[in-house]
């Protein structure tokens, strides 16, 4: 793998977080000024080619792997797709995590999941059920992410404090009588089969 493929990689692994040039070059084991030439070489392979749908912007001191601007009308449809409106199981953990320990950064999440959730983190905040809460103090500024009012409204909540209680939740499950399941004998008894 060359080292263009390694940025584009690293780019598209941070999703919208983007990556700072130092760590970029840091994980590349190459100097900030190659970095820098590469991601402008890379950027520029995208604009070049028509085809392509990806880009890279300079965001701060970060740089983030997006589509291009004439992407924008197809994925407004999509959003608004009957079909996309379900949440997944990792969207709809990831958002009892950051509903119950808010404000908390996607790393945070991801210890608390066990794996990656950048996907779930982007999901989250594309259908505005989570927002930016402030940052990180120290090296890399992570983003700390929280519900707003529009989880609020969509959970039909007035305050956070009307959220299940985990504990008693946990302890209703734990005092429940263990009984085997077996499911589909217990309905070919009742068919008589």
């Amino acid at each position: 793998m060359n080292k263009l493929s390694q940025v584009e990689a690293l780019l598209f692994v941070v999703g919208q977080e983007g990556i700072g040039l130092d760590e970029l070059s840091y994980n590349l084991k190459i100097s900030t000024a190659e970095t820098y030439q590469l991601i402008e070489s890379l950027t520029a392979a995208y604009q070049a080619d028509p085809n392509r749908a990806l880009t890279v912007l300079e965001v701060g001191s970060h740089f983030v792997l997006t589509t291009k601007k004439e992407c924008a009308p197809l994925l407004k449809t999509f959003a608004r797709s009957p079909l996309v409106n379900k949440l997944s199981q990792a969207a709809l953990e990831t958002l009892s995590i950051i509903a119950y320990k808010q404000p908390i950064s996607r790393v945070q999440i991801d210890e608390m999941r066990g794996v990656q959730s950048s996907g779930a983190v982007q999901t989250l905040v594309s259908r505005h059920l989570i927002e930016e809460k402030g940052r990180v103090e120290g090296p890399g500024r992570a983003i700390l992410y929280g519900t707003n009012e529009r989880f609020m409204d969509y959970f039909g909540l007035k305050d956070l404090s009307e959220l299940p209680d985990v504990e008693k939740m946990e302890d209703d499950l734990s005092s429940e009588e263990e009984v085997p399941l077996d499911l589909f004998f217990d309905r070919l008894k009742e068919e008589n089969i």
